[in-house]
């Protein structure tokens, strides 16, 4: 009823730019972490510090594969700082699901990924065509700075 009534109250009266109409509106969002857990002390520490953030609805926690979900109302950067404040080394998660063998995903093969996985490299800077002759000449027998070893 108060909310009805205000909203009526600043559409007749012209106070329609209220402070909450100018808030940005949280999405849903599922955030994924590579937290680094040993014991369940580690594991219940870092559940408590992210189900006690507002806007969380449910902590999801891997501890073999130091996995950690997030699902609610939360932006990524806050619950990603929130897990470092518990002095664990923590990240987003660095992998994809590898499914198809025969398409080159955008990843890199990693011994430390969970089973199906592989990390994601996101971006691959290109080398500009000066860049590439400066590499092709830097063990040519023509250049005399050229490395000695080869």
């Amino acid at each position: 009823m108060g909310g009805t009534l205000h909203y009526l109250s600043n559409l007749l009266l012209g106070g329609g730019s209220s402070s909450s109409s100018k808030k940005k509106k949280k999405q849903f969002n599922t955030v994924e972490l590579k937290v680094r857990m040993d014991c369940d002390g580690c594991e219940l520490k870092v559940r408590n510090t992210l189900a006690t953030m507002k806007g969380v609805q449910s902590v999801e926690i891997n501890r073999k594969q130091q996995k950690v979900t997030v699902q609610g109302m939360v932006e990524t950067q806050r619950v990603l700082r929130r897990a470092q404040s518990t002095g664990k080394r923590a990240e987003l998660w660095p992998y994809v699901p590898y499914t198809n063998p025969y398409v080159a995903p955008p990843a890199a093969y990693d011994k430390k990924a969970p089973p199906g996985h592989v990390r994601r490299v996101d971006a691959v800077l290109p080398v500009s065509p000066g860049q590439e002759e400066r590499l092709a000449t830097l063990f040519s027998d023509d250049n005399p700075n050229a490395c000695a070893v080869m």
